[in-house]
């Protein structure tokens, strides 16, 4: 009987370490940092977890927004987060060719018609071919997806226009309504209101360049926390992508969305259905790899053209569970 007695204790206390480390297991943290808090692409993770997805995969996300991809990539590669998501394409083969350990896990965003660029109601310019040596216009900050569609409408337009670093929407806003600056961009929601207000004026979009077929924006992560936490990370694909589907499936998320934002359910389906197709937020394939690493060389974000051994080193999405 003692025997017994002793098997049995020895079972539960199993059972109860195994329990303890399945808890510990269930509350795995991962740092993510993301520029432009509020746009539908961006708001992946935080909609993720309002309704259970990333717990229901065992992972607490802790996000930290930043004012843009330039400030996120440097995050990634400091240490100081896990993972950046919204980091341009340029940005990222910028960085990979100058010796840093980026690794990209996923796609974030291919096309760019999300982001806008405008004028003031009032502004006497009508088209990007208006714009003189004289006039100025914005990008978020340096390597994101905003700054490389700039450097696009320059080449594609020969502009003479000087390129201005002017952080998130509503900053610059300010400088656009203010008369700092005279070309401003945004995505939605941002600046709907304005527009429909006739307060600004759409130039055009990033799909107007050669990025509109092409995947813009990234999710990385460095070599040594993919080497570290590599489980995690392909549950954090897991539950990004479920995420994407519960995005577009399920009406709660576009109430999720909309009271996150304090919007209203009207704006929300807006900004989804107008700006961001379903298939541009898929993260399992990088689109255009052949042009992008041509205008990334065009564009002077990196010397030259990166081989496909480079490629496969920085590219490194974990494959979607059959």
């Amino acid at each position: 009987m003692r025997d017994k007695a002793r098997i049995i204790r020895t079972i539960a206390l199993a059972c109860a370490l195994a329990s303890i480390g399945a808890a510990a297991s269930a509350q795995d943290t991962l740092k993510f940092a993301v520029g432009q808090r509020g746009n539908w692409d961006t708001s992946i993770t935080e909609i993720g977890q309002r309704p259970g997805i990333f717990k229901k995969h065992g992972l607490v996300v802790d996000i930290v927004y930043t004012q843009g991809s330039g400030e996120t990539q440097q995050a990634v590669i400091s240490g100081s987060v896990d993972i950046g998501a919204s980091i341009g394409m340029m940005g990222a083969l910028s960085a990979f060719s100058k010796g840093a350990p980026v690794r990209i896990i996923g796609a974030e965003m291919t096309g760019s018609p999300d982001l806008f660029w405008y004028v003031r109601g009032d502004s006497p310019i009508k088209s990007f071919k208006d714009l003189t040596d004289k006039n100025t216009i914005a990008y978020s900050t340096v390597g994101a997806s905003t700054h490389g569609i700039v450097l696009a409408f320059i080449k594609q337009y020969d502009l003479k226009a000087k390129p201005v670093a002017t952080g998130s929407p509503p900053a610059t806003l300010t400088s656009v309504m203010s008369g700092q600056i005279d070309v401003g961009w945004a995505a939605p929601p941002f600046g709907l209101d304005l527009l429909d207000q006739g307060r600004i004026r759409i130039l055009g979009s990033g799909n107007d360049t050669v990025f509109k077929d092409q995947t813009v924006r990234l999710i990385v992560t460095t070599v040594s926390t993919l080497q570290a936490k590599k489980a995690q990370i392909e549950r954090f694909l897991k539950a990004y992508r479920e995420t994407i589907d519960f995005m577009y499936d399920n009406p709660q998320a576009l109430k999720i969305y909309a009271e996150w934002l304090n919007i209203s359910d009207a704006m929300a389906k807006r900004s989804r259905d107008d700006f961001f197709p379903r298939a541009s937020l898929n993260p399992d394939r990088i689109i255009g790899l052949d042009i992008i690493v041509k205008d990334a060389v065009a564009l002077k974000f990196t010397a030259t053209e990166m081989t496909k051994e480079q490629l496969a080193e920085l590219i490194q999405i974990p494959p979607r569970a059959p």
